[in-house]
């Protein structure tokens, strides 16, 4: 059965803050300054979950093929996610030139030591009928006088810090090259002071690929790691066009010798 959907009530209720909205947006400019303050406060509380309710909506609704957000995983997954610029439209759908620490949406940043960065970046709707995200990312690479071009995912706080040496990490993309290159998936994961790295390379034989990280060949400790991240690094990526149409993450436990 459904949970959580709006009864009379509730839509009543909607109705009706809808009403008092619009008439604090009204007397705003007579407000005295105490006042405006809290209305101020309480309509950015109210911003934040309606900008929620918006993006779930939109992503549900556009997803191609009628597919809503299904993220694929292996069987017994216990946690799978796709960051925000796959997952739902992003405020600002396109940056060029891109700077070094572009931010992109909430969890993904692209970093380069290029002089002159001569890349863009922008969101893409997905249409085909084999898409499961409703949005990818297109980066376009001109001249590249870099040493490293990275897209990096920092993994949600709960996830990273409930990672164990017990658990198989897989990352999963969906990527269309102009022309072959290499990419590597890294993880990171910091505890403490410490942060150790592994790096995979990501196949190339097809579009929709993976790799997994069996973190009981890592020295994670018995503690909780403090953040974990994820970097796509592409090797020689000049004058090269990078479609990914997906990306996502899951974490299931490995089987017990």
């Amino acid at each position: 059965m459904r949970q959580n959907r709006l009864g009379f009530l509730d839509r009543l209720f909607l109705r009706r803050s809808l009403r008092g909205w619009r008439g604090a947006a009204a007397g705003a400019e007579g407000a005295d300054p105490a006042e405006l303050r809290q209305l101020r406060t309480d309509a950015r509380a109210l911003r934040r979950d309606l900008d929620r309710v918006v993006q779930i909506a939109d992503t549900r609704l556009a997803a191609p093929g009628g597919q809503g957000a299904a993220i694929p995983a292996p069987e017994m997954s216990d946690w799978k996610w796709r960051p925000d610029p796959w997952a739902g439209p992003l405020a600002t759908s396109g940056i060029a030139p891109v700077e070094n620490g572009a931010a992109v949406g909430q969890d993904v940043k692209l970093f380069h030591d290029c002089r002159v960065p001569e890349l863009s970046l922008r969101q893409v709707r997905n249409t085909r009928e084999t898409d499961l995200a409703p949005h990818g990312l297109q980066l376009d690479v001109f001249d590249f006088d870099g040493s490293y071009l990275s897209l990096v995912t920092e993994l949600p706080g709960a996830a990273a810090q409930s990672l164990k040496a017990r658990h198989i990490l897989r990352v999963a993309a969906v990527a269309e090259l102009e022309r072959p290159l290499e990419v590597y998936v890294r993880l990171n994961l910091r505890q403490g002071p410490n942060t150790e790295q592994i790096v995979r390379e990501l196949p190339r034989d097809r579009a929709d690929c993976f790799t997994e990280f069996d973190l009981a060949y890592s020295h994670i400790e018995g503690r909780k790691l403090d953040r974990a991240w994820v970097d796509l690094i592409f090797d020689n990526p000049r004058m090269n066009q990078i479609q990914l149409r997906d990306l996502t993450f899951s974490r299931r436990p490995r089987a017990e010798l």
